[in-house]
């Protein structure tokens, strides 16, 4: 049964770490358009060591250190003298793709934990009998 619970622990793991991804990729999205904005970026860690069953963890939020875009518009009131201003670093054909392999890297360890639990529910079910 211990092998279980820890697939279960495993994956709730790999639930959150894909949660906070998603959280901070919207993020990048909505600020897509805000000038001066950074991309964020979640790296994500190995837990594995003394007494830990292993899975993931997040790392601490990064910001993408690409050039913003510079984006002209001369009636913008950050624009300088010659029209252009400052815009972000966010690309959103690569926000939208990160998106989905975080969704469905999410509905993964969804499914991963719905068998374990079932699997949980049958030992369960034939040790009562």
């Amino acid at each position: 049964m211990s092998e279980l619970s820890n697939s279960l622990e495993v994956s709730t793991t790999g639930l959150r770490a894909q949660a906070q991804r998603l959280r901070h990729t919207s993020e990048n999205i909505a600020n897509a358009d805000t000038p001066g904005y950074r991309r964020k970026t979640v790296p994500f860690e190995d837990v594995v060591g003394r007494g830990e069953i292993g899975g993931v963890r997040t790392g601490r939020v990064q910001l993408d250190r690409s050039d913003p875009q510079r984006v002209y518009d001369p009636n913008h009131p950050l624009a300088d003298e010659t029209g252009h201003y400052d815009g972000s670093n966010v690309d959103l054909v690569v926000e939208i793709a990160d998106a989905r392999e975080a969704q469905r890297s999410y509905e993964a360890n969804l499914k991963i934990f719905d068998q374990a639990r079932q699997m949980s529910a049958g030992l369960l079910e034939l040790l009562r009998r």
